[in-house]
């Protein structure tokens, strides 16, 4: 057995790896208004497609690797997937975060210059005319306010969008005033400063859980500095780690237990800051 482990390898076992995360890789598509989620009775949406291609495409790259590697090299490559797809998820649910947030802000805008827009005298066409320009996603429901259709489905879904679900108010709103004639500027300003309130106890909320999520993030790169450590006072941690059967098991047991907290904080946060 190699006192280090096989450059060759290595090799095989990261193209795989990136082989198989770029044929999995797919974006997710922009949802159009209305159409957020399967349609009821029809097949699988984009994400259990997308998860079934990533995992033909990591069953492809660990067999292609036994094959041309053996074993070990499979296993590398698995877990070489394993830490780019777990990467990947935390990054996307990040960006997916930030989206959302800019989203929230984007509410309360939109709620507070259509009530000014209806306080002016200008009519709820003229309003959603000027809040598409500000928000392109709007121009949907002004389409249907000038098509005659269903302006409230368009809110709902509209309000389907990451960070948008206050927009069910605004369409609550329309529909009631729609009805019975009373004032919907008032109504906006006050969802308005309601949304604007919910989103202020969430950055409090979230500020909160900052210091949780840093340490969760420290303890998962800790084993990098015992690494490092292990290495500097004679040992050989490498080694165990990627070329013994002991230590292969021990580095996918720790890379996996490692993911799963990360996420685990992760969806905690996620649960406390839909708190209403």
């Amino acid at each position: 057995m190699s006192a280090v482990p096989d450059a060759g390898g290595l090799l095989l076992a990261a193209t795989a790896a990136a082989t198989a995360v770029l044929v999995g890789w797919r974006p997710s598509p922009a949802t159009p208004p209305g159409r957020a989620g399967p349609v009821a009775g029809g097949g699988a949406g984009p994400a259990p497609r997308r998860r079934t291609a990533v995992a033909a495409a990591v069953a492809a790259a660990g067999t292609a690797a036994a094959v041309v590697g053996g074993v070990r090299a499979a296993v590398w490559a698995l877990l070489a997937t394993g830490v780019v797809l777990g990467a990947r998820t935390l990054l996307r649910r990040r960006r997916e975060g930030r989206a959302a947030a800019r989203n929230r802000e984007r509410v309360v805008g939109l709620c507070e210059l259509l009530a000014g827009e209806l306080r002016a005298g200008r009519a709820p066409s003229v309003a959603l005319a000027a809040a598409g320009e500000e928000w392109p996603a709007v121009d949907a429901v002004r389409r249907a306010d000038a098509l005659g259709a269903d302006t409230v489905a368009a809110w709902r879904a509209l309000a389907a969008t990451p960070g948008a679900d206050a927009l069910d108010l605004v369409a609550a709103a329309w529909q009631i005033s729609a009805r019975t004639g009373a004032g919907l500027a008032d109504a906006l300003a006050r969802v308005a400063r309601l949304v604007r309130g919910t989103e202020a106890t969430r950055r409090v909320v979230a500020s909160e859980l900052a210091s949780a999520r840093a340490t969760a993030r420290l303890m998962a790169g800790l084993p990098l500095v015992a690494l490092l450590v292990g290495g500097t006072t004679g040992g050989n941690p490498v080694h165990f780690l990627l070329v013994t059967p002991l230590g292969l098991g021990c580095l996918a047991a720790g890379l996996a237990f490692g993911a799963a907290g990360l996420l685990w904080i992760e969806r905690i946060a996620d649960d406390v800051l839909e708190v209403r």
